[in-house]
């Protein structure tokens, strides 16, 4: 691919965008990885090179809701290790594993996610947090697991199955969910980075271009969604689902 000044633009404005997005509700990968692809990117270099970007840009997202309070440490502390050894697992398994089935039990999550968020108005408007137990941690931590696993393995949507089960399972409002969630995706994007570098998959120049664009759009998309709280994480998940599923979707009947 070549990096003349067009191809360096349209990497840092689809970074940015996509950055602005991924760092609160996640679904950025919608954006980076089919332009990526677009611009002449044979896949498993586009998913590897986006895995250095998006790892970026999780760390400027992760870095401000830290610095903000807007995470819980001590459940990160326990689930951060499993989202990475389930990446790892993910992405070994990637190099050897057709999609095709994936993509669809994916795309029937999201639409549950997607119908359940949008018909309970009241969900993840306030926290009902109570506390770590022995049946949240014993439901989260495999979940956690699967979770990582997929983003190693594939990747779109993954930051909205970890805000979704944050605040599903564990009732945090959405703002500290986004917050929990982007550390989990941290470690995640660390685990596949690596194991894309070990196996040549990546093309540094070319990430760390769209990685630069998307340190800014992380850092900017984090603070609107610590300023402007539930009222503008909530309607952006439900807008990044559908988005998700239909894009799914147009893919598996037309380029199937």
């Amino acid at each position: 691919m070549e990096m003349d000044l067009s191809t360096i633009v349209l990497l840092a404005v689809f970074g940015f965008v996509a950055a602005f997005i991924d760092s609160t509700v996640g679904g950025g990968g919608l954006i980076s990885l089919p332009a990526l692809l677009g611009l002449g990117m044979p896949p498993y270099l586009a998913l590897g090179t986006n895995k250095l970007a998006g790892t970026i840009s999780s760390a400027t997202s992760s870095y401000t809701f830290i610095k903000n309070g807007k995470f819980d440490k001590k459940l990160m502390l326990i689930l951060f290790p499993v989202s990475l050894i389930g990446a790892y697992f993910g992405a070994k398994t990637v190099l050897f594993v057709p999609q095709e089935f994936l993509k669809i039990l994916v795309v029937i999550m999201m639409a549950l996610i997607f119908v359940y968020t949008l018909f309970n108005k009241r969900f993840g408007q306030d926290s009902n947090y109570k506390g770590l137990t022995k049946f949240t941690l014993g439901i989260g931590i495999p979940f956690t697991f699967l979770i990582g696993f997929y983003d190693g393995f594939f990747g779109p949507g993954t930051g909205s199955f970890f805000v979704f089960l944050m605040v599903l399972l564990f009732g945090y409002d959405f703002v500290i969910a986004a917050g929990n969630g982007r550390i989990l995706n941290l470690a995640s994007n660390i685990s596949a980075l690596f194991v894309f570098t070990m196996e040549g998959k990546v093309v540094f120049m070319t990430g760390l271009i769209m990685g630069i664009a998307m340190l800014l759009g992380a850092n900017l998309g984090a603070k609107m969604a610590i300023k402007t709280g539930v009222r503008y994480v909530r309607p952006l998940f439900l807008v990044v689902s559908i988005t998700l599923i239909v894009k799914m979707v147009y893919e598996l009947i037309f380029t199937a």
